[in-house]
């Protein structure tokens, strides 16, 4: 017999104190999740409304900007294939950033939301803020790690995730 440990209950508190401690902990991720989604989806509209950003070249543009930091990244391969279309790359961002927020905002497919938030923000601090120094004055690495939680844990409550999984049981006749 196989014995597991469901990923979305939570134990009695030591203490027994059933209240606050456990509603705040069922609900931990919450303000972590609504920050990063309305975070990522004010960039991506950002992005989509500056008229100077999707442009190849001028003050402002996708392309200078990319341009600027080829030389301090990580990884100018990557920043070389950004420039072999600026715009459409610039477009692909911001497209990406919307996702990932709305999917992160309304909680669904909400760790595949969190991986494409950690990879845009991997590729960012990578190629855009790799030169920050100290590393900690990069804001892309913390965005990075913010994900880690989501990216583990989804979005357990007030989720479109949630209202599936539970309505999946219900059909399977599961109803705790």
């Amino acid at each position: 017999m196989t014995h597991g440990m469901r990923a979305d209950t939570y134990g009695p508190p030591l203490d027994g104190d059933r209240g606050r401690r456990e509603t705040a902990t069922r609900y931990a991720l919450l303000p972590l999740r609504i920050f990063l989604g309305v975070t990522f989806l004010y960039a991506g509209i950002d992005k989509l409304t500056d008229s100077a950003f999707m442009k190849d070249a001028g003050a402002g543009s996708i392309g200078d900007m990319m341009r600027a930091v080829r030389d301090s990244s990580a990884l100018p391969a990557l920043v070389d294939m950004s420039l072999e279309s600026p715009v459409a790359f610039g477009y692909a961002m911001a497209f990406g950033e919307l996702a990932v927020g709305i999917g992160t905002l309304i909680g669904l497919l909400t760790r595949l939301a969190a991986l494409g938030g950690a990879l845009i923000s991997l590729s960012l601090w990578l190629t855009v803020s790799w030169a920050a120094e100290p590393y900690y004055y990069g804001n892309d690495l913390p965005y990075l790690m913010a994900w880690t939680p989501l990216l583990l844990a989804g979005a357990p409550l007030l989720s479109v995730d949630a209202a599936l999984r539970l309505r999946r049981r219900q059909r399977a006749g599961d109803y705790r």
